[in-house]
């Protein structure tokens, strides 16, 4: 595939091209059903390469109850709702509401502190580990964090960014772009396993860049955590740009939005979803965030049907009375009084309940069982020369981009029993079908040179992760 052709999945990846995966049932338990043994495995390392988020990584410790109890080496200010809902919106938004950017605006000052002051960062978030990270590195991550602090929003102009990678990509075709949006979800998405993603929805995010909007309200403030710098070169000189240059084409719907544990989200009526990738996703980060929090898994509430078809198949109508406005209305000014009565004690003798929770000191979730170590940039060739990385690994996943890490050297940071995962081309939505194929023919091909054997057979017109094991 020419360069030309894959401008459209961008030079930064903002997330990746393929549903999470929670690293001990897919790495650990898979591979221990393949190989006929019981588990023994007390300590899971895991090392992933080019993800592109954090997906895998928040879906495996989320879940690591649901597994004997190993060490895993990878509510105050909010409500669940409300973190499901931010992080959505950072996630997939070019646009986001004012007070999530207040949200990122305020807590960067504590990122700030955590990248600059290890012990910090050992005290407030202690599941982290950035000790691996070159200085200047670290300097980097300041630099962006304080970028993220400044209040001001014409250091980045997210709708302007976005439209001119859209005319850059589509060039002459721009004024036909919802025609190439249309094509490209039913010739492309809706083939590939993406049919819950709601077509209005897709073709909203390709022009606008907004994905998420589960809370109503105005997204009118730029994201800077989807901004980024690029070097251009340009007549021999070079020239830093700052813009959003990821992906264009394939959706955060695909991450986090087209699988879930809940399969009555993807119910149909007249041979359509019923619900949304949207609502698939938010699900999936709620259900995430509740066993996050309370070491057990989110089930929906039962809920009751508010309408039911007659005879006629026309909805009923609640009749209301008067006296039912009545009472609506009298409750109503009964719960406001009540919050006027609340605002002024507030006023007088404000606590930690009532304060704002942008307010409130950050206090993370305790997971004194998981540790995340992020590893310096470029640094991947150079794990097997290391003694510490030495078989040190259960699980390797590989994103698409950088399979090519994937040598038979490399397998000397395998353990003795180890699952291979390789992220497939299946969602690169510009490549074809024989294209796919061929992928996953050559990526088996180089898992099979290190050592490795097939976990399962792939499918590459339907498996999003090659999955394949080592044994010594």
């Amino acid at each position: 595939m020419g360069e030309k052709g894959m401008d459209g999945f961008g030079t930064i990846t903002w997330w990746g091209f393929s549903p999470a995966l929670d690293f001990q049932e897919t790495g650990i338990t898979e591979l221990m059903k393949t190989l006929d043994l019981n588990s023994d495995v007390d300590t899971v390392n895991v090392l992933v390469i080019g993800a592109g988020d954090l997906r895998h990584v928040l879906t495996t410790i989320a879940r690591r109850n649901r597994h004997p109890k190993r060490k895993l080496h990878t509510q105050k200010r909010l409500g669940l709702q409300e973190k499901t809902e931010l992080f959505l919106e950072l996630y997939g938004n070019i646009l986001v509401r004012k007070q999530s950017a207040d949200y990122v605006e305020k807590i960067s000052t504590d990122f700030i502190k955590m990248v600059t002051d290890l012990d910090y960062l050992e005290k407030k978030l202690s599941c982290l580990d950035l000790s691996q990270l070159k200085f200047k590195e670290r300097d980097f991550l300041e630099g962006i964090f304080k970028f993220w602090r400044n209040p001001s929003t014409d250091l980045f102009d997210a709708k302007k960014c976005w439209e001119l990678r859209l005319r850059q990509y589509l060039g002459t075709r721009y004024d036909a772009r919802f025609n190439i949006f249309d094509w490209d979800y039913s010739m492309h998405l809706i083939e590939r396993g993406g049919q819950i993603i709601n077509t209005h929805q897709y073709k909203n995010w390709r022009n606008t860049g907004q994905a998420f909007e589960v809370r109503e309200g105005s997204y009118d403030v730029p994201n800077k955590t989807l901004a980024s710098g690029i070097v251009f070169k340009h007549d021999g000189d070079r020239h830093a740009r700052r813009g959003y240059w990821g992906d264009i084409i394939v959706s955060p719907y695909v991450p986090l939005g087209i699988e879930s544990e809940e399969k009555s989200l993807f119910k149909k009526m007249n041979d359509m979803h019923i619900k949304t990738a949207e609502d698939v996703a938010e699900y999936n980060v709620l259900a995430m965030f509740h066993e996050l929090a309370f070491d057990e898994r989110y089930s929906l509430p039962a809920q009751e049907e508010k309408t039911e078809p007659t005879k006629d198949n026309t909805p009923k109508l609640q009749e209301i009375t008067e006296e039912d406005e009545e009472k609506e209305e009298s409750e109503a000014e009964t719960v406001k009084q009540a919050g006027e009565k609340g605002d002024k004690s507030n006023n007088s003798a404000p606590t930690d309940a009532t304060q704002r929770p942008l307010d409130q000191e950050y206090e993370s979730l305790p997971l004194e069982d998981v540790k995340v170590t992020f590893l310096p940039l470029g640094c991947v060739p150079d794990l097997t020369k290391r003694s510490k990385f030495q078989k040190a690994f259960n699980v390797v996943y590989f994103s698409n981009s950088l399979v090519h890490h994937l040598t038979p050297e490399f397998n000397a940071v395998f353990a003795d029993r180890c699952t291979v995962l390789i992220e497939s081309a299946l969602f690169m939505l510009e490549l074809k079908k024989e294209q796919v194929a061929k992928f996953v023919e050559k990526v088996t091909g180089m898992a099979q040179a290190a050592g490795c054997k097939e976990l399962e057979k792939c499918d590459a017109e339907q498996d999003a992760v090659v999955k394949m094991y080592f044994t010594r």
